[in-house]
């Protein structure tokens, strides 16, 4: 069986709460006190709501304020705002290179975002796919679908994905759609809809390893 590794973006490949992420919040707060006319607080206490219930703000903001999707992703994803903040490991290329099988990067950041951080860390030539969140009918994970579209128009079965990601809501939804998982992080639980947890994308050669002989 080949392998397919689909990959998160954001404080999977990069550090994104070192700056992206507050840089982000922040034009996000700025955008919903715009748009809606709140206060900072209660634009503040909107954006988390929606993170909170459905995975993106965005996603919140589509289902109860009818927001333009490009709008708001242009607005609160300046390029020249976040690249200065870009922070990684210079070995994620090298770890990539390493790895047996086709790449896919499936984030819920903006098409654009997604093609600009692979850019500048030079590891977009990796990966066979990038998908933002325009190319998946703007649905963030964890909800299934956009794992799903990945999976059709790539021509892939679930059973031969990992998925490798920081976010353990989102890890759930692939294993439940019988994706193996890896979780980034340096918590000691493991839990049980996550196969392998790793500190950082340099383990994942073993994890190859282990997965090929699980094969």
């Amino acid at each position: 069986m080949r392998l397919t590794w689909i990959f998160d973006l954001d404080n999977t490949l990069h550090n994104a709460d070192h700056g992206i992420f507050p840089m982000i919040n922040q034009l996000m707060t700025q955008y919903i006190m715009r748009h809606l006319g709140l206060s900072e607080a209660a634009a503040q206490a909107l954006r988390v709501g929606y993170y909170a219930r459905y995975g993106a703000t965005l996603r919140g903001l589509l289902r109860h304020h009818a927001v333009d999707p490009d709008q708001f992703l242009h607005e609160t994803h300046i390029l020249s705002e976040l690249l200065p903040l870009l922070r990684w490991d210079r070995q994620v290329g090298d770890t990539l290179n390493l790895l047996p099988g086709k790449k896919i990067l499936l984030s819920n950041g903006p098409q654009a975002y997604v093609e600009q951080i692979t850019r500048r860390m030079a590891i977009i030539r990796h990966f066979d796919a990038l998908y933002g969140v325009e190319r998946v009918a703007y649905l963030p994970k964890p909800n299934p679908k956009p794992f799903l579209t990945v999976c059709a128009q790539q021509g892939l079965s679930p059973a031969s994905c990992i998925m490798v990601e920081d976010s353990l809501e989102n890890l759930r939804t692939a294993k439940a759609l019988g994706m193996r998982t890896v979780w980034i992080s340096s918590e000691p639980r493991r839990p049980c809809y996550v196969d392998v947890r790793i500190r950082s994308v340099r383990e994942l050669p073993r994890v190859a390893w282990d997965t090929q002989k699980a094969t």
